[in-house]
């Protein structure tokens, strides 16, 4: 496996088990011994050890489920995902919705778990349970917004064991949507182009990052957004690693990008600002040494492209 295929969410090597989505049959058949990982508001359901809980498809919390489950894969057993949003909470934590919200939810039937944001707990998870909790949370987030066909405005109905929507007046199926967003490690010698979104947490940076637009390579792509958002030219571009980013359905294309030109005219309008630090500054900021940097978020692919730069690891 290639360094860049550790990153977070991505290498577990799971088996979608593909060919089982249009065999209702043979689902039911394997149903006895089939598990679910759980959801609630995008939330995967975790035990006392932190790992994903796999929970039997009969189990008592299933009956707040929203819709059928999605197939995910098969490990020894088929895996499925639910979505249990049907349930309400007594008190909701005012907390949720926040950047990283650290508040969690116990389900009164199923008192061994709890539900925790996923930005929060990812980098605890194995490699497997985060592939799962990420595909989870994509494909029912998925589900949750197109329940209407986008040609005729129909209601659609869900097929393929959870992988297909297909509208009930006009037939016209529908897949799961992933958005391609670059982001890209900008460098200029010995230094690395970074900047800060409004509203961010006070003293996060991060590499900077876009949608790729229709008709674009993602060569370009790196190119205008960085051009847009900070005045900087870049010249030679490559790619380095990609990783899911189910918040909500990103797939991110991590690139190296070498800049051909160093002075910062931001756009107010998607950066506050925007600097260059050298490696040295980089890493003191990963080692917890300044107080106006924040170190990158484990588990972001940003974090995967400082690091690895840091530590040559660039391939």
């Amino acid at each position: 496996m290639r360094h860049a295929e550790t990153v977070t969410f991505g290498g577990s090597g799971l088996d979608r088990a593909a060919e089982l989505r249009g065999r209702p049959e043979d689902l039911a058949l394997l149903a006895g011994t089939a598990r679910a990982v759980v959801l609630w508001r995008g939330k995967p359901l975790i035990g006392a050890d932190g790992a994903l809980l796999r929970l039997p498809l009969d189990h008592p919390v299933m009956a707040d489920a929203v819709r059928d489950p999605v197939l995910l894969g098969r490990e020894d057993v088929l895996i499925w995902a639910v979505d249990v949003s049907r349930w309400q909470p007594a008190e909701l934590d005012e907390r949720m919705g926040s950047f990283v919200d650290p508040s969690e939810q116990v389900h009164p039937a199923c008192p061994e778990g709890r539900f925790a944001e996923l930005r929060r707990i990812m980098t605890q998870l194995s490699a497997r349970d985060a592939e799962l909790a990420a595909t989870a949370k994509a494909i029912h987030g998925w589900h949750d917004t197109h329940g209407f066909c986008a040609r005729c405005g129909s209601v659609s109905e869900v097929s393929q064991s959870g992988w297909q929507r297909n509208c009930v007046t006009c037939n016209a199926p529908h897949f799961p949507r992933t958005d391609p967003v670059v982001i890209m490690l900008i460098t200029h010698g010995n230094r690395c182009l970074l900047g800060r979104s409004p509203g961010w947490p006070e003293g996060m940076y991060s590499c900077l990052a876009g949608f790729v637009e229709p008709g674009e390579t993602i060569e370009a792509a790196v190119r205008r957004e960085v051009f847009e958002e900070a005045g900087i030219k870049v010249g030679p571009v490559r790619y380095l690693a990609s990783q899911p980013w189910a918040f909500p359905s990103s797939l991110m294309l991590g690139c190296h990008g070498e800049a051909l030109t160093d002075d910062i005219t931001i756009d107010p309008n998607e950066l506050e600002d925007a600097r260059w630090l050298s490696r040295e500054e980089v890493a003191d900021a990963a080692a917890g040494l300044r107080t106006d940097i924040l170190p990158a978020r484990k588990g972001a692919i940003a974090h995967f492209l400082l690091n690895a730069w840091l530590t040559d690891r660039l391939d």
